[in-house]
């Protein structure tokens, strides 16, 4: 792990004393992430004979939305926490937030702009969803490279050992433990799932059969690999039987089971 790629030490600029600057990779990856999916998703547009354009800008709007419900839900689910610590709010946007918070986010946010701009709200769904796919898998190595949303102690034999006392301090890292890799798990899968996606896409027979197909693919994915997270600021509920990440992933596959007969009865608009 290499939660910081650059560290710059302190320095005087223009007569003026500059604190040191780092450069983390956790942000560096995020933007990458935001990057890949972007372009998946104008590309994916092209494809579909939607406006590229249209579509690029509103996953930008989704993007920014989702970044700011996954803080917020890591905020909701750590209450308690930030209630006793309240200036630890301002560190919050360190963290990596919890994903099903932006998800949630994102919605209301996509809605909007597609009833605005008169667009296809199933069929630009379905263009989006690969490049929120990529876009966990390129996100998930920003958390691996910063500690959080570290896993379990374990003996297998691809376990990782954490020694960086930044990412320590920073994210609660536990050092010096044999721990699952669960971001690499989420990382593979979601890679998986973008894959699955694509080949997908162009075999679909209904509008919003991918990006359902998506949902229900993440939140087996999630509601497994939670099995081996260990990191404690993901929050429970049902005196904490399930995470809310797992209680949040039956939901969305029960939703995406109820939407998708419906789905299936309308069929795919012909690209242009």
């Amino acid at each position: 792990m290499h939660p910081r790629l650059i560290t710059v030490p302190p320095f005087d600029f223009l007569g003026r004393h500059v604190d040191s600057l780092t450069l983390h990779s956790y942000g560096v990856l995020l933007a990458l992430a935001f990057l890949a999916g972007l372009w998946v998703a104008g590309r994916q547009a092209r494809r579909a004979g939607l406006d590229a354009g249209r579509v690029t800008d509103l996953a930008v709007y989704v993007l920014i939305a989702g970044l700011v419900g996954a803080k917020a839900l890591l905020v909701i689910v750590e209450w308690r926490y930030y209630v006793d610590h309240p200036r630890e709010i301002l560190w919050v946007f360190q963290s990596g937030g919890v994903f099903y918070g932006g998800l949630l986010a994102a919605f209301p946010v996509a809605w909007w702009y597609v009833r605005r701009h008169e667009l296809d709200g199933w069929k630009t769904a379905d263009v989006l969803a690969p490049g929120v796919a990529i876009g966990q898998a390129v996100g998930r190595l920003g958390c691996f490279a910063a500690g959080c949303c570290h896993g379990r102690p374990t003996h297998v034999a691809w376990a990782v050992t954490f020694r960086d006392l930044y990412a320590a301090r920073t994210v609660g890292t536990p050092l010096d433990v044999a721990l699952h890799p669960t971001q690499l798990y989420e990382s593979a899968a979601t890679a998986l799932i973008f894959a699955a996606l694509l080949w997908l896409a162009p075999r679909k027979r209904f509008d919003g059969q991918v990006v359902t197909a998506y949902v229900v693919l993440y939140s087996v994915a999630r509601f497994t690999i939670e099995f081996f997270r260990g990191d404690a600021s993901r929050g429970f509920v049902f005196g904490g039987l399930l995470s809310t990440s797992q209680f949040i992933s039956i939901v969305l596959v029960l939703a995406a089971g109820a939407v998708w007969p419906y789905l299936a009865k309308r069929p795919a608009a012909t690209a242009a």
